[in-house]
């Protein structure tokens, strides 16, 4: 028998999720590991499909179709290697415990989104291309003013999980002041004392550094556009790590050639930007290639954090709630 079956996606991202033996699957509970599938959608998968118990999904998993499903009867569990699940269950989720370690990812995106802020404070990236350029002396009482991480104020876009995360690293340092702007009651629960709420254009006005991580929803979308870049202060830094979008692209391109701003963007809309895009080659402008998540040695801790779910499973208890419907 078959218990659990692989597809999370390419078998280098399987091996960096869970090692070249699988080792970290094979010891649950003394159950057997089926054959990676690499696509959901061949016949070659029907005969893992029909007997595994367990299948484990990640970023590039095909859709669970109501036909995928169905060529799945002894199927009960989903475990997703990622975070949201909702792209992967496009015809409802058939009665499955469906478990992600979203919570394991959302630690690496919280950490660059923090060292992120701190640096942008700073004008690291700013003092870096001057050095190089001038190659000398730089006069830093001239040249970095405002520069620093005293008495400045972060704005933080929703109380997700990795926002929350964010705020909570940004109470270390006493220095810097946390904005949040969530519309929803929920939102409250759990701040600490000091995080002051405000609606989205006194965030945008009144911080030196704002960071997005709103979910992506129809009432999200763009829900950064041309009048809500106007109201960032000069030299503000916008931090995306979330979805690109969640702001309006040529929006944002318009304000980023002003130089009126700066930004640090994770994520893209679209994603890659195309060759051409004039992002790509403004000095106030960082582009990294959506690695905020979980990459190298992070994958190992979802891989373990995977494992872990499936060890509850086999236990018949739970080791996190179920994603909720």
């Amino acid at each position: 028998m078959i218990d659990y079956a692989l597809a999370v996606g390419s078998a280098r991202l399987t091996e960096r999720l869970f090692g070249t033996s699988l080792d970290v699957l094979r010891d649950v509970q003394g159950r057997r590991v089926g054959d990676i599938l690499h696509d959901l959608r061949s016949p070659a998968s029907d005969q893992t499909l029909a007997q595994a118990e367990a299948l484990v999904t990640g970023w590039d998993t095909a859709p669970l179709t109501a036909d995928v499903l169905a060529r799945a009867p002894r199927l009960r569990l989903v475990v997703h290697a990622g975070g949201g699940t909702d792209h992967l269950f496009p015809d409802g989720y058939g009665g499955l415990t469906v478990l992600d370690v979203g919570d394991v990812n959302a630690v690496p995106v919280a950490e660059y989104t923090l060292a992120m802020i701190l640096l942008a404070n700073k004008e690291t990236f700013r003092a870096q291309q001057l050095y190089r350029h001038r190659r000398t002396v730089v006069d830093r009482e001239e040249e970095f003013p405002v520069a620093g991480n005293y008495d400045r104020t972060i704005g933080v876009i929703s109380a997700s999980r990795i926002g929350r995360l964010v705020i909570e690293h940004l109470e270390s340092f006493p220095g810097l002041r946390t904005l949040l702007y969530d519309p929803h009651p929920s939102a409250r629960a759990g701040l600490p004392p000091g995080v002051v709420r405000v609606d989205l254009d006194t965030l945008l006005a009144s911080s030196d550094v704002v960071t997005v991580h709103a979910p992506v929803l129809p009432e999200t979308h763009r829900m950064i556009g041309s009048r809500e870049l106007a109201l960032l202060r000069d030299g503000a830094t916008l931090i995306n790590t979330a979805r690109g979008s969640l702001i309006d692209a040529g929006a944002l391109e318009a304000e980023l050639v002003s130089g009126r701003i700066q930004a640090i963007l994770d994520v893209t809309d679209p994603e890659p930007l195309p060759a051409q895009s004039p992002l790509y080659d403004l000095p106030h402008v960082l582009l990294t290639p959506h690695i905020a998540g979980s990459v190298g040695t992070e994958l190992r801790r979802m891989g373990a954090a995977v494992a872990d779910h499936l060890t509850a499973a086999a236990q018949h208890q739970h080791a996190t709630q179920p994603v909720p419907r």
